[in-house]
């Protein structure tokens, strides 16, 4: 028999990352052909879809479908009026927002790119640890990263991010080993950690040198 996930809504935990609260429907459920993530709002009036501008790279299309309580959505120039129930479909690089009108609104957002396979980027495991970060406090930060990569090694910008925090905090081999392994994983990083504040502490060793060189071409 094929494998399947079920969970209630209220089942699936709840994080905050500074913004609006945020359960990981995809993560929770295994998914990876698609981004799904449920937004909440604990009061009339507070956010709950932060706005998106057609300058923005992203090319994702996006469904949103308001599961309770009732949003007000703003997309280009347009009010949408959206109580539970309501299905909206933005196109790739639409400028949008919601706003709750009543407590404890939910919405649900699928999205993924046309014509490209979808990438789960494990922001999910990143964003409970930002407010961390935006503190400085990047040891109890790389401590939560290193329990998230022991679950979810699949992510490159976990290991990416750990790399980050331990160049910060003075721990330049580990720093480089877990670059290398974000490098490895996904040429992105090859190019993000060149100009990196971040990876400051260990810019002038030979091993980080090598992992930012340009990589060859087949």
């Amino acid at each position: 028999m094929a494998r399947y996930a079920v969970a209630q809504l209220d089942e699936i935990d709840t994080f905050v990352d500074g913004r609006i609260p945020v359960r990981p429907i995809r993560l929770q459920l295994g998914i990876t052909a698609f981004g799904a993530t449920a937004w909440s709002a604990r009061a009339a009036g507070d956010p709950i879809i932060d706005e998106h501008d057609p300058g923005d790279p992203t090319s994702d299309q996006e469904l949103f479908v308001v599961l309770r309580g009732h949003a007000a959505f703003e997309i280009g120039d347009d009010r949408v009026d959206a109580p539970a129930g309501t299905f909206i479909h933005t196109p790739p690089g639409s400028k949008r927002r919601a706003v709750a009108n009543e407590a404890e609104t939910v919405v649900l957002l699928i999205e993924g790119t046309p014509g490209r396979a979808y990438e789960p980027r494990g922001w999910e495991l990143w964003s409970p640890l930002a407010p961390l970060y935006g503190s400085g406090r990047y040891d109890e930060v790389a401590d939560g990263l290193r329990v998230a990569i022991e679950t979810h090694p699949e992510y490159p910008l976990l290991f990416y991010n750990l790399a980050c925090c331990e160049s910060l905090t003075g721990r330049t081999a580990d720093a480089l080993q877990h670059l290398a392994r974000a490098v490895e994983m996904s040429e992105e990083f090859r190019d993000v950690a060149r100009d990196d504040a971040d990876l400051s502490g260990i810019r002038d060793e030979p091993s980080f040198k090598r992992l930012t060189a340009t990589a060859r071409r087949g």
